[in-house]
């Protein structure tokens, strides 16, 4: 039975996610702040994790920037009451997989809990490369010389697309069908925002220009 990990102050409204979930079929666990998630991060393995921003002690946000630093690698998906573009950019760049705000659907959730649980299934196990930077879509890392930065499991699969059609130009729509799962709700923004956010990434290790974009032509890796 897969393992679910909720951090959320708000007892009664975490309860109720808890009920949903189990029916189908998750064995869930819960936390309701920032120090009693990470206990249970340090000491247990969890599938999916659904994480509030808004946490007593240590937020949402800070909780998911030092799971990914650690090496945790279960997908992450911020259930917030936090609108802004800003927040979900910051959000999804601190290592979340998706973003959806309350109040919600509780179908919207489940279908996009779906999206995100099977995306690492498909991610290719050998490393791939194009100008000195390699791609380990295994562990989702960007390496280049000594230096390396780690993507989501969603960012890990836009890059890994574009390297394998290297020097073909995508356009937003074009990412968005190849990587995302048929239930999720189309978007050219939401592509361009995890290219903003890989871009950022790549920045990190100077290699911010790995991905081009072209007005009128699309998204490129070119190796030639």
């Amino acid at each position: 039975m897969p393992k679910m990990l909720i951090v959320e102050d708000d007892v009664d409204f975490a309860k109720e996610l808890r009920s949903v979930l189990e029916d189908q079929g998750w064995k869930v666990e819960l936390a309701a702040t920032g120090p009693d998630a990470t206990q249970l991060l340090s000491n247990f393995r969890f599938d999916f994790i659904l994480l509030d921003w808004t946490l007593p002690e240590v937020s949402g946000a800070e909780l998911c920037r030092r799971y990914r630093a650690a090496g945790g690698e279960s997908p992450i998906i911020f259930v917030t009451g936090r609108h802004s573009i800003n927040d979900k950019e910051f959000a999804l760049d601190a290592g979340g997989d998706d973003y959806i705000t309350k109040p919600f659907d509780v179908r919207e959730l489940l279908a996009r809990i779906r999206a995100v649980h099977r995306r690492p299934a498909r991610l290719a196990q050998e490393e791939l490369s194009a100008h000195g930077v390699t791609l380990d879509p295994h562990l989702r890392t960007v390496n280049r010389i000594s230096e390396s930065v780690q993507l989501s499991a969603l960012e890990s699969s836009i890059v890994e697309f574009l390297l394998r059609n290297k020097n073909r130009f995508f356009s937003a729509s074009d990412i968005f069908e190849a990587v995302w799962e048929s239930d999720a709700e189309s978007s050219d923004e939401t592509v361009r925002v995890r290219m903003r956010i890989i871009r950022q990434k790549l920045a990190k290790i100077d290699c911010e220009n790995l991905i081009e974009t072209v007005r009128g032509s699309g998204y490129i890796i070119r190796d030639v």
